[in-house]
């Protein structure tokens, strides 16, 4: 028993329907590329930023007299810039990846703090648009990744890009959680398996 319609307004609306089907996946796979060109430009950010803080750490080598005791003292953030340096490698395969993406913000948490700690003098706060924001106050561990708020991040480096790049990637994942739930688009989504994202907080 053949499915095909059989006279013109059941072809009229099979073409309505088909129309609608790939211009909605036409949207939800824009989206989600703009997603992935945002991360790309946020994980070009964050290397910026861990170059910094190990051509920092590597500056300062010569100027220790014990050589011991710089290796304690910049042990803790010796460690945050690798693991910070491994999920960067990690994310940058899988960046819709939720879970990926929740471990990231926590070594980046890890890594400002161990900044701050060390140099509680050399932080820079900048709003989303890439004004100054305000002196940065020393955060206790994992405070900021446990509030769950987008508030401007301490980056090591003063330089506004980073914050900017975070602030479009979370706009960029916002706009396409928002479409792949928003019915009937949510039904192309879960036709095409496409899962929602998680923003860097």
């Amino acid at each position: 028993m053949s499915v095909l319609p059989d006279s013109l307004p059941g072809w009229i609306v099979v073409a309505v329907l088909l129309f609608w089907f790939v211009g909605a996946y036409n949207r939800l796979v824009r989206l989600r590329a703009a997603v992935l060109q945002a991360y790309a430009t946020l994980d070009a950010a964050l290397r910026k930023q861990l170059d910094f803080v190990q051509a920092n750490i590597t500056a300062a080598l010569p100027q220790q007299k014990d050589a011991s005791s710089h290796s304690s003292a910049v042990a803790p953030l010796q460690a945050a810039t690798t693991q910070l340096a491994t999920l960067l490698d990690a994310t940058r395969l899988h960046p819709l990846d939720p879970g990926g993406m929740a471990a990231l913000a926590t070594a980046l948490q890890v890594l400002i703090t161990a900044w701050q700690r060390q140099h509680p003098d050399a932080v820079t706060v900048f709003e989303a648009d890439g004004t100054l924001s305000r002196p940065a106050p020393l955060l206790p561990d994992g405070a900021g990744a446990a509030s769950g708020t987008p508030e401007p991040m301490a980056w090591p480096e003063p330089s506004a890009a980073a914050e900017i790049a975070r602030s479009q990637f979370n706009l960029a994942v916002g706009q396409y959680n928002a479409a792949i739930v928003q019915f009937p688009a949510l039904l192309v989504a879960w036709m095409v398996r496409l899962r929602p994202a998680a923003p860097l907080l």
